[in-house]
């Protein structure tokens, strides 16, 4: 989290000491003694908050406070004033300041105010940088959110499906954002000027998938839970891609195909045809790192939609969210950041986890995913977590987690 501060103070003493203060509080304050010094610290990029007292010489935190402003209007100005000086530091609340102390101020006070100011900075930066991300680059970086090596991973996948021009078949657990992955792949593609189509498989007939492909002509025709076709829909599709018509079929299923085809329930050669190519969604469980970024994406949409002020996303509560096993994946993840930010849950009992507890539900939910994805196999999920089997068994013997529930 941002940890700078840049303090401005006229008087030496006071700066030395509020500086010891934020130090002592693990914070990296900037010392500067007037508006002159202090300009020299301001940006856009600035990772940081900014205390500056009122009355100094020359230029004071008004000046410093508009000078700010005009750089960046989300970098928080904290005024300290001295007494009797309220009225001026209420008039600079509405100039902009972020907050206002009164000199001398208790000092848990003053830390409680910048450490909002600085949480309020953190949240302004990711927001910025995630928008800048939906503005640059190609679709798979706009439109595909995380930091993971899972989510790297699945850009480039899609990345190079893309180019290939043949059929996809795209798989996930429900909730995963199989139609998004494919609207990507149509945006990457040849065919990116031409429509994309979304419909759902479900709801097909001979008739209607004819259609369907004449309407997507030129570009992408998306199927959604494509298992859910009827045999006849399933042929008559078979018989359209071996024509090869001028539309690519990108085909979302959370179904196990291949077990389809085993259980005669989806055409084996259709199977095969769509399978050309895949690109596969990893849950939600399988990157708890994607979690923040996602959950923070979600609540500055829904904030910028409904004009809301962005809420406080605490630590305790990220922790709560890496924790939890989101069956819904991304879908459900959304519907919780939309609830929080009109403030209908999500942080109720945040504020009663330690650091401890908050590391522990983190470490129980990657403890519990290696075993998922090693399908109980102890051995590989230790080397899968880089872990000593030693150290994983005593692990899994202390959050009570038994390896053959994974099987």
């Amino acid at each position: 989290m941002t940890t700078q501060v840049l303090l401005v103070d006229d008087d030496a003493h006071v700066r030395e000491a509020l500086g010891q203060t934020l130090e002592l509080a693990e914070m990296s304050p900037i010392l500067a003694g007037s508006y002159i010094e202090a300009k020299d610290h301001i940006s856009p990029d600035f990772d940081g908050v900014v205390v500056s007292d009122i009355r100094m010489p020359g230029k004071d935190g008004f000046a410093l406070l508009d000078y700010v402003r005009s750089i960046d209007s989300g970098l928080p100005v904290i005024l300290l004033t001295g007494e009797g000086d309220i009225p001026m530091a209420v008039k600079g609340i509405s100039a902009g300041a972020f907050d206002f102390l009164e000199k001398p101020c208790a000092l848990k006070e003053l830390l409680a105010v910048v450490e909002r100011a600085q949480k309020n900075r953190a949240l302004v930066l990711e927001n910025r940088q995630l928008k800048q991300q939906l503005e640059t680059g190609d679709a798979a970086a706009r439109m595909v959110f995380g930091t993971s090596a899972q989510s790297e991973e699945l850009r480039n996948n899609a990345r190079a499906v893309a180019r290939t021009g043949a059929e996809v078949l795209i798989s996930g657990a429900p909730g995963s954002g199989t139609s998004k992955v494919a609207e990507v792949i149509h945006l990457l593609s040849q065919l990116a000027n031409g429509p994309f189509v979304k419909t759902a498989a479900a709801s097909l007939s001979t008739d209607s998938l004819a259609q369907a492909l004449k309407g997507a002509d030129g570009g992408s025709l998306f199927l959604d839970e494509v298992a859910a076709l009827s045999p006849s829909v399933q042929f008559a599709l078979l018989e359209s891609l071996e024509a090869s018509s001028g539309t690519r079929v990108l085909a979302g299923s959370y179904a196990d195909l291949a077990q389809e085809v085993a259980a005669g329930r989806f055409n084996h050669d259709l199977y095969y045809k769509l399978a050309v190519t895949s690109v596969r969604i990893p849950s939600l469980r399988e990157r708890p790192e994607d979690i923040p970024v996602l959950f923070r994406h979600y609540v500055a949409i829904a904030c910028e939609q409904a004009a809301l002020t962005p809420p406080d996303i605490t630590p305790a509560l990220i922790a709560r969210l890496m924790a939890q096993e989101w069956p819904g994946n991304a879908r459900a993840l959304m519907n919780a950041a939309m609830r929080f930010a009109m403030g209908l849950g999500e942080g109720e009992e945040e504020a009663e986890l330690g650091l401890n507890e908050q590391l522990a539900q983190v470490e129980r939910s990657l403890l519990s995913e290696a075993l998922r994805r090693y399908g109980g196999n102890a051995t590989e999920a230790a080397r899968g977590l880089k872990l000593p089997r030693k150290t994983f068994y005593d692990k899994l013997a202390k959050y009570e987690i038994r390896p053959e529930g994974y099987r």
